[in-house]
């Protein structure tokens, strides 16, 4: 079941969680594919969690303004 319009569930924070950690995962391997390795350095980590975060909050974001039908900025219906 979805969540009521500006409420969340444990569910949306689960899912947001697995999107940012899919995100984390892609930007990752494209930073890597682009470096030619993987280097323990902020530099090259820092791209990789601000995506993540991004991603993550960008679904929580969706789903806080989603009504349980999917509408997005519509009252729940009666």
């Amino acid at each position: 079941m979805n969540s009521n319009f500006l409420n969340l569930n444990w569910k949306d924070f689960l899912k947001g969680l697995l999107v940012a950690v899919i995100a984390a995962f892609l930007t990752g391997a494209y930073e890597a594919l682009q470096a030619g390795t993987i280097e323990f350095t902020w530099a090259f980590w820092q791209p990789i969690v601000i995506a993540a975060a991004g991603a993550g909050l960008a679904y929580i974001i969706k789903n806080l303004i989603q009504n349980s039908e999917g509408d997005i900025l519509k009252k729940e219906p009666k």
